[in-house]
């Protein structure tokens, strides 16, 4: 081979490694305003003595370096909303996993009338506005008027009024939401595994719960880690739900989670600069959380 001849290929391999990137530069161009300036921001006023006086005009901005997050991070409080905040979210991520995957099974054994009929219900939960959705559970459950108390015979007893039982109750309406992304998306790659492969498992006497922890699990790992994460960032910084159910975060504030803690801490206190902060604080988290499932899973050799 000529050397002109390895020198025209190698300059048209790397020409065309730029291809792509100059179809995906006007995408890239989005996603740079509306996400890296936005946390540029939010980064900058955290690192700022930011209040309503500051807003105004009435006081200048000044620069407070670490104070902010040494001040929330002295807050007693804020460690027990990360704590509710985290447990919360553990439990709606595995709830709606599980909803989901366990319809997305069921729908690839029942027949298409059926199948039509829960892909329509879910897809209309899906559908549904956060607010819309939170303020018809609070119907379903209202203790003067909602027909949830009347069936189980509960008298006028109030589901938001203590902690755990409004935290259970949020927790219903998130998984009803959510899950049908799940469903969809478990139930897309269920279809795309070979016919032969899961007759072959039931030949062998594989039960249903074998086959899916054997067979589809394995093979469905890509599909699990995405609706996994997208349900990890979803409910770690739930906010209509919680917001909307329990009038704000419950009484004395026993429904907390971060990010109407956040809110709290930003408009009704006028603490812009501590609201930043716990915004930073939950975008380190869910970069943590997200980064550390991912080595977790290439340490296992995924391909994803």
């Amino acid at each position: 081979m000529s050397p002109g001849v390895s020198v025209k290929r190698t300059s048209r391999r790397g020409h065309g490694g730029w291809t792509p990137w100059l179809y995906l530069a006007p995408a890239l161009v989005v996603l740079a305003g509306l996400l890296v300036y936005p946390i540029y921001q939010l980064g900058l006023i955290s690192f700022l003595e930011y209040t309503q006086a500051q807003v105004s005009g009435g006081e200048p901005t000044t620069f407070q370096g670490l104070g902010n997050y040494a001040e929330l991070f002295g807050d007693t409080q804020f460690w027990q909303v990360l704590l509710a905040t985290v447990v919360f979210a553990a439990a709606c991520v595995v709830s709606t996993l599980a909803v989901g995957c366990a319809l997305a099974v069921l729908l690839t054994r029942v027949r298409a009338v059926p199948r039509l009929a829960l892909m329509l219900a879910a897809l209309g939960a899906w559908a549904t506005p956060a607010i819309t959705g939170s303020t018809v559970w609070l119907f379903l459950f209202d203790p003067d008027f909602g027909p949830v108390n009347r069936v189980l015979g509960l008298g006028d007893h109030s589901w938001t009024y203590g902690r755990y039982s409004a935290f259970a109750l949020v927790l219903l309406e998130v998984v009803w939401c959510s899950f049908p992304f799940v469903m969809v998306t478990v139930y897309a790659g269920i279809r795309a595994v070979p016919g032969e492969v899961l007759e072959a498992a039931a030949l062998d006497g594989a039960s249903q719960w074998r086959i899916w922890r054997s067979v589809l699990a394995p093979m469905l790992r890509p599909i699990l880690v995405v609706v996994t994460i997208q349900s990890v960032i979803w409910d770690f910084k739930v906010f209509t739900q919680i917001y909307v159910m329990t009038n704000g975060g419950g009484i004395a504030g026993q429904n907390l989670v971060l990010n109407v803690y956040a809110y709290q801490k930003a408009f009704a206190s006028s603490q812009y600069s501590l609201g930043s902060a716990i915004g930073v604080v939950m975008l380190l988290i869910l970069l943590v959380i997200t980064l550390g499932y991912l080595r977790l899973l290439r340490r296992q050799g995924e391909e994803l």
